[in-house]
């Protein structure tokens, strides 16, 4: 009976101090009630509920009180009461209204509370930092940000519970801001540039997919959209570099350095398409990768040749002289001059259509490259020299790969009869699905030989004129688009999915199988390694894991 006679005593005296606060004209000269009100947070849990609904409504009259009454509604926030923490949380923006200079740290306390486990609790505080986002946008989004950074220099300790809320912030700001952005970021063009600001300065230790998701985010506002000027696009692109470490050496050994490069490189190509310079990705591809081509992974290959390849197409004339030597060098070791020997008609593919390209934007070039007699009236043209050896070389490999080339045409031709023969017969929807999948490397397949014999045919002249425009169509892009996904294949084959391991490990069906069946069935599992269901869908984000350094979350 004393504690609720206690508990009731303590709310009559709150009332009577808000009583004479809400009467008082002048509430400054009434420093004893507030005072009176900030000790009552310590009493029961009414009591608390009521001075935490009190505190931050006289809060702005006593300014000199402003340490006290906020460290004890922080002391609520953490209250072993939900009820008592809720009412807090609620209250944490009227402290605000009044007195704006104390908005960053109200940001900042609700920012650490996301971790809240109870739902009732943290949608409290969702609503509470939305309402302050709309008060402040810009102080808020600063604030905010401010726990995205690196948690290194955090007491070690609590790097867990920083690693938590860094998390947490990140999940608000993908699932409450970005959604907003068009209703929150105002003025428009302000804001839009101060939150590429912030996500500029906070991408130095991100984890793959959280960089994927700050770029998807990026390349939504209205700041880098389809109008802007080139000199925006390439702001993309810089920062893309900045992920890829393209001024560290390449280390072969580095799995994770490939793969960061590959899934960069491939996220910028929408970026050179726009007008943005390729020019040190091109560099770095040639000066630092392929010089150790043979060295990098096998199921890595050919990853970076489709990449190069799409590359090619943007790539300006000053960064076409410098990839061209490069282009022609890995074409003769993949262009085999016996026609046993096992080949792989993808990487031919992507290495012809770079070498087009390239060579359309700097032809004469090729002279000494290839023997070609290239008239553009520079000194480069080295009309003088002989070059014949270059030629001969050249075009024989040339040949040699276009009958393989038509013998696997002709092979897919005779195998796409036998699938449909397999599809008439088969009985269940998993035979049916791989006979699907079969007829689709198949076709992919053609496109490939088609595409080798279109752009090897010009390059017997001595004096070619080189593909530079669009006519072809690279064989993975075709089997993209129309390719039918099946619950089976849906992760794999649609756009915008990763690829699958590359079956350079020996299994599906572009496993090696020697013996018996001679050149040809040599080829048909070697031939399109990269062509298979799993291969030919989109091009794919991802691949990477990690710097190796921050945080350990993962890094690039």
């Amino acid at each position: 009976m004393a504690g609720a006679a206690d508990d009731s005593s303590d709310i009559e005296k709150l009332y009577e101090f808000g009583e004479r606060l809400n009467e008082a004209k002048d509430k400054s000269q009434n420093k004893s009630d507030y005072e009176g009100i900030i000790a009552a947070a310590n009493g029961s849990v009414k009591a608390k509920q009521l001075a935490a609904q009190m505190i931050p409504k006289f809060f702005k009259f006593f300014p000199e009180l402003s340490d006290r009454a906020l460290d004890r509604q922080m002391d609520l926030c953490v209250d072993e009461d939900i009820a008592v923490r809720v009412q807090t949380i609620r209250g944490l923006p009227l402290f605000c209204k009044d007195t704006p200079e104390h908005l960053e740290k109200i940001v900042d306390v609700l920012a650490q509370l996301l971790i809240a486990g109870e739902n009732k609790e943290r949608d409290a505080v969702h609503k509470a930092l939305m309402s302050l986002l709309r008060q402040d946008v810009k102080t808020s989004l600063t604030a905010l940000f401010k726990h995205l950074g690196s948690t290194e220099d955090r007491n070690s300790e609590d790097g867990s519970a920083w690693e938590s809320i860094r998390d947490k912030v990140l999940y608000f700001i993908r699932d409450k801001v970005f959604p907003l952005k068009e209703e929150l970021l105002k003025p428009k063009d302000e804001m839009e540039r101060h939150i590429t600001n912030l996500v500029k300065q906070n991408l130095h230790d991100v984890t793959g997919a959280e960089f994927i998701l700050f770029m998807d985010f990026l390349k939504s506002l209205s700041l880098f959209g389809q109008n802007a000027p080139v000199e925006r696009v390439q702001e993309l692109v810089e920062i893309i570099e900045g992920q890829t470490d393209l001024d560290a050496q390449f280390d072969v050994s580095d799995v994770d350095h490939i793969l960061r490069f590959i899934s960069c490189l491939e996220m910028a190509l929408p970026f050179f398409k726009r007008g943005a310079s390729s020019n040190k990705f091109v560099s770095y591809l040639a000066k630092q990768i392929i010089p150790v081509f043979d060295k990098i992974p096998e199921e890595r290959k050919l990853d970076l040749l489709k990449n190069l390849a799409e590359c090619s197409l943007y790539a300006k004339p000053q960064d076409s002289r410098l990839l061209l030597p490069s282009v022609v060098q890995l074409l003769k070791i993949y262009m085999v001059r016996r026609k046993i020997e096992e080949i792989n008609f993808t990487c031919i593919e992507c290495l012809l259509y770079a070498l087009h390209h390239l060579a359309s934007k700097t032809p004469n070039v090729t002279n000494s490259l290839c023997g070609y007699k290239i008239v553009t009236g520079q000194p480069s043209d080295r009309l003088g020299e002989d070059f014949s050896e270059q030629y001969k070389d050249f075009t024989e490999r040339l040949s040699i790969i276009e009958d393989l080339a038509k013998a696997m045409n002709k092979k897919l031709t005779q195998g796409m009869a036998e699938h449909n023969k397999a599809m008439t017969a088969a009985k269940t929807e998993e035979e049916k699905e791989a006979i699907k999948k079969q007829k689709q490397n198949a076709t992919a397949g053609q496109r490939t030989c088609n595409n080798i014999l279109a752009m090897a045919q010009p390059l017997h002249s001595k004096a070619p004129s080189f593909i530079g425009d669009q006519k072809i169509s690279l064989s993975w892009k075709e089997v993209t688009k129309v390719a039918v996904p099946s619950a089976s294949t849906t992760a794999t084959t649609t756009i915008g999915k990763k690829r699958a391991a590359n079956p350079a490990n020996g299994s599906g069906a572009n496993a090696t199988k020697k013996g018996r069946g001679g050149v040809q069935n040599q080829l048909v599992n070697r031939a399109f390694e990269g062509l298979s269901g799993a291969t030919t869908g989109g091009r794919g984000r991802g691949g990477w894991r990690g710097r190796g350094r921050g945080r350990g979350r993962g890094r690039f």
